[in-house]
């Protein structure tokens, strides 16, 4: 059966489509079904689906399905990451294993799986970015990890840390390190913490927001690997004494990602601490970032107008940077001449000028933003205000017909407007500039595929002050855990916000210099939803649990 014989048959698109898409195929020397994907007819995923069914094989999605234990432990992690398979099912003496459409019409695979297993193969399809993805999560980097470490130790005298040659040359300890970040990728963690202690290296991965402690490894090769990660990043590796910064680019079988390193003098040794930076997050959209319907209404009328400030508050890592990266994508366009202010730049944006600053070279945030507005910008994004001489370019330049996005840390909206005036600079010209302040949180989102929904006692709710969101019937869920979260019972996570735009009361009381508290409680009368109301509806609507509000809302 031809692959738009199944498209038809499921339904997934019209006689009328095909034929339209076989003619712009046969005048540009495409393939039919390409052109259905790229004119949005189809996704790639249902296409990846028809095309294994017209084949006659299964299909099964890789990350859901659960995997016998008897066929998993026929495959080691290098044979299952050689041959892009995964173990999947051992009846009797056949075994089926999942992999993509390409390898599963290789011949020459099943040979080496029959010859290794000693089993009959059975191949099921999936989408190989998938196949990749579980093939990393049953196969955990940990066990490979132990035994590199053994090799590294076993015969080995001490390591010459400043002979780059010598290290590169170490094989066991340049795959413990690419090893260590690989794990750090697939579990989608966002930082990388290697510290030293008195007697180990301690090794955590911050995964959505919390750090979680992996195997340590032992103090010997402490140097080693410290001088191997600074080399990479292109660090000093003679300089111990004083911090470092340095960048590295990791490329796996799927993705490409960019990590900030740096390196900070311990006790015990030098911490590094690598960040890493996923580039579809600046890629995003203001809708996926958990922004309420209410809320994103409110900040979009602020970011339309012509000229103004917009300040999101928020502690480090509540997202502030990722939601001004989605409103820049969603105002820049060829005729909007768009600059920004960074320290550092972590993501590049295409038709965007972005600009580093480089302290130790004079380039400041004032000393940029005064270089900037004499290059005809239309929308500047400074990446904090952390002094008054900032704060007050950043404000003439939204009084003089720019749109400014900015950040700041505070605990929430109303106190933006008090850091401010804390700066040094005048209640009336925050007033003038200032157009919408909000604050952000990150909260961990539920993971859909395993979380369990029940019913809170009403003293358990009267005790922690929930407030049912008006026009929603809450649904409630707890955290369980499975494969797809890592045991976790949180897949991802979503934004908590307090979108303050000021109106004209609130321009009155900013002008008076009127206290955080009672511009609060009168953002709050104007139907400011606050930072815990807002987490009490992502718990109505089932985003996330009672828990986790409370772990990141005071």
């Amino acid at each position: 059966m031809a692959v738009t014989d199944v498209l038809l048959e499921r339904g997934l698109v019209t006689r009328d489509q095909i034929e339209a898409a076989r003619a712009t195929a046969e005048a540009g020397g495409a393939s039919v079904l390409n052109v259905l994907v790229q004119q949005g007819a189809i996704d790639r995923k249902d296409l990846i689906r028809c095309t294994v069914e017209a084949a006659g094989l299964e299909y099964v999605e890789a990350m859901d399905v659960s995997l016998d234990p008897e066929a998993v432990v026929l495959l080691t992690s290098d044979q299952a990451r050689k041959y892009g398979v995964v173990p999947y099912l051992l009846e009797g003496n056949i075994l089926t294993v999942i992999t993509d459409s390409q390898t599963a019409g290789d011949w020459r695979v099943r040979d080496d799986l029959q010859a290794i297993t000693r089993r009959s193969v059975k191949f099921a399809c999936s989408v190989k970015s998938e196949v990749v993805r579980r093939i990393n999560q049953e196969y955990r980097a940990e066990a490979e990890l132990g035994a590199l470490v053994k090799d590294m130790m076993v015969g080995k005298g001490v390591v010459d840390v400043l002979d780059p040659v010598a290290i590169e040359s170490d094989a066991p300890l340049v795959r413990y390190v690419n090893l260590l970040l690989l794990q750090a990728i697939t579990d989608g963690a966002s930082d990388i913490h290697v510290e030293p202690t008195e007697s180990s290296i301690r090794i955590r991965f911050r995964i959505d927001g919390v750090l979680k402690e992996m195997a340590p490894a032992p103090k010997e090769i402490q140097s080693a690997v410290i001088s191997r990660l600074k080399i990479m990043s292109d660090m000093n590796i003679a300089e111990r004494r004083i911090p470092q910064d340095g960048r590295l680019t990791v490329q796996t079988k799927t993705q490409r990602m960019d990590l900030r390193v740096s390196s900070m003098p311990t006790v015990w040794g030098e911490k590094i601490v690598m960040r890493i930076l996923d580039n579809s997050s600046a890629q995003l959209a203001l809708a996926q970032l958990g922004f309420s319907d209410a809320n994103l209404a409110k900040w979009r009328e602020s970011y339309e107008r012509p000229y103004g400030m917009l300040i999101v508050s928020g502690p480090t890592g509540s997202g502030k940077s990722t939601t001004l990266y989605a409103t820049l994508n969603s105002i820049n366009r060829p005729e909007i001449n768009i600059v920004t202010v960074e320290d550092p730049v972590e993501y590049r944006i295409p038709g965007i000028n972005q600009v580093q600053i480089h302290t130790k070279a004079g380039l400041t945030f004032a000393s940029a933003l005064r270089s900037i507005l004499r290059a005809d910008p239309d929308v500047v994004l400074i990446g904090e205000i952390r002094d008054k001489e900032t704060a007050q370019i950043a404000i003439e330049a939204a009084l003089t017909g720019h749109l400014v996005l900015t950040t700041l840390h505070t605990n929430d909206a109303a106190s933006v407007v008090t850091r401010l005036t804390e700066m040094g600079v005048e209640p009336f010209l925050v007033a003038s500039a200032l157009t919408c302040a909000t604050g952000q949180r990150l909260a961990r989102r539920l993971c859909d595929k395993c979380r369990a929904e029940y019913e809170p006692s009403p003293r358990e709710l009267a005790v922690i002050g929930f407030e049912t969101p008006e026009g929603v019937v809450p649904t409630f869920y707890e955290a369980v855990g499975c494969p797809h979260c890592a045991n976790t019972g949180y897949r991802g996570r979503i934004g908590l916000h307090e979108v303050m735009p000021l109106s004209e009361n609130l321009t009155n009381l900013v002008m008076r210099g009127s206290g955080a508290s009672t511009m609060h409680e009168a953002a709050v009368a104007n139907g400011m939803r606050t930072l815990r109301q807002d987490g009490w509806l992502k718990v109505a609507q089932g985003m996330t649990t009672i828990s986790e509000v409370l772990r990141v809302v005071a």
